[in-house]
């Protein structure tokens, strides 16, 4: 089994939940609340600054031309294409760079950014790989499967731009090139170095559903619709 598929069978439950989420549920059917969507966005733009420094420290960490040239890649998806994504919900939404950087980063949020660049920090570029992968590839697999359960999702008005944007052939095509070097890269491990690489893809997934969540509350503040 290659490495890849331990670390999605390890998480296939969590993974299953995404969808479940209403959060996620409020985006496939159209019915999220404006209010909750704006706080996600602006902490998920938040949580992609702390990302793309984890990707850039890949970089650093990097041992081939190749593993420099995917997290390059990377940090140029996530700052010309998904912020960009992020940059035109808040401008629908006024939101103003002042706001987002007067804006603290939900415990979560804090929590799961400083995780990954722990791990980016100490640990090698398999391992950054398998922090940064339950993020970069579950927005696929979520947007896949609203798209699945509700063809129309993806010309919805409001949330139609965030469907596509996770569908995109080129958003999916880095997610290949993630998955194929994460396990090049570990062909040879042990199998006590696929364990703590499954901690660490798990930790990740628990932080992402945990976001979701934190999408939904609010932060725990009262939302328009509860």
């Amino acid at each position: 089994m290659k490495t890849t598929e331990r670390l999605l069978e390890a998480t296939r439950d969590i993974w299953t939940a995404y969808n479940e989420h209403p959060f996620v549920l409020g985006i496939q059917n159209g019915t999220l609340s404006h209010d909750r969507f704006r706080y996600y966005i602006i902490q998920d733009f938040l949580y992609l600054e702390e990302y793309a420094k984890v990707c850039a420290l890949g970089i650093a960490k990097a041992k081939s031309p190749e593993t420099i040239d995917l997290f390059s890649k990377y940090v140029a998806l996530l700052t010309e294409g998904e912020m960009g994504i992020h940059r035109g919900y808040m401008g629908r939404f006024a939101v103003s760079r002042e706001e987002v950087e007067a804006t603290p980063r939900a415990l979560d949020n804090l929590s799961y950014t400083s995780y990954m660049l722990r791990v980016a920090y100490e640990e090698g570029e398999a391992e950054i790989l398998a922090a940064i992968l339950s993020c970069a590839y579950s927005y696929e697999v979520i947007a896949r499967k609203i798209a699945e359960r509700n063809p129309s999702a993806a010309e919805h008005p409001f949330y139609g731009d965030w469907i596509r944007g996770y569908i995109d052939p080129n958003y999916s095509e880095a997610n290949v090139l993630l998955l194929e070097m994460t396990d090049r890269l570990t062909r040879h491990y042990t199998e006590e170095q696929i364990k703590h690489l499954v901690d660490i893809f798990v930790a990740c997934s628990r932080y992402e559903l945990a976001f979701w969540q934190m999408g939904w509350t609010m932060g725990g503040q009262a939302a328009d619709g509860v």
